[in-house]
């Protein structure tokens, strides 16, 4: 298995698999590295969100039903976080009619077990393209998370009405500070954030989520 990494200039992808069968994953891990991928493997979705966020082209092989938050939670999760990353289902005959929830919310395809190898392959660089095509925003976002990581909690207080464009004055009464403090802690979020104008913070806004 390896771990989820940074990305290099000309990253391998990487397929992250989520199957609480060891086997499965094994079998799983045995095949994607055979044609080229990196691999990164956990038995349940809490691992998988304690894990790094992955930087370049990457995709996720999702089993539905899985112990604690199934497969199909975890999906919403992922969306909601803002880890867009492209979805394959893969999933027993029973689970069909959730699988098709799934593709509703996004998923690049789904696998009913017991599946061809060639299926899978098929469905995984799909959703490979699918992530190269996503890794820009998903990049500029994990930079605004960082940036945004650097400022105290006035300065995020700040800042993030700035984004909504309230004046100075307006700031300082919604915070009940001076106008002068408010200018003191948004010249120094901008200058964490390396933003120089308005237009440069709300790009990153934008990125984040905000």
């Amino acid at each position: 298995m390896i771990e989820a990494r940074a990305a290099s200039p000309f990253p391998r992808p990487l397929v992250q698999i989520v199957d609480d069968d060891p086997g499965m994953r094994a079998a799983l891990e045995d095949l994607l590295q055979s044609v080229g991928y990196d691999v990164a493997s956990y038995g349940s979705a809490a691992d998988l969100l304690l894990g790094e966020q992955v930087e370049g082209p990457s995709c996720l092989v999702l089993d539905v039903r899985l112990p604690g938050v199934n497969g199909l939670d975890l999906q919403e999760q992922l969306a909601r976080e803002g880890r867009n990353l492209p979805v394959v289902l893969v999933t027993g005959h029973g689970d069909v009619p959730m699988s098709v929830r799934g593709m509703k919310a996004g998923a690049v395809d789904f696998i009913e077990k017991p599946f061809r190898d060639q299926d899978l392959l098929d469905a995984v660089a799909l959703a490979i393209e699918e992530g190269r095509r996503r890794a820009p925003a998903i990049q500029r976002r994990i930079d605004a998370q960082r940036r945004f990581a650097t400022l105290s909690p006035r300065e995020r207080q700040v800042i993030d009405l700035v984004i909504q464009e309230k004046l100075n004055k307006q700031i300082a009464h919604d915070l009940a500070i001076s106008e002068v403090t408010v200018k003191i802690h948004r010249a120094a979020a901008m200058r964490k954030l390396g933003a120089r104008s308005i237009v440069e913070l709300t790009r990153l806004g934008e990125a984040l989520g905000t």
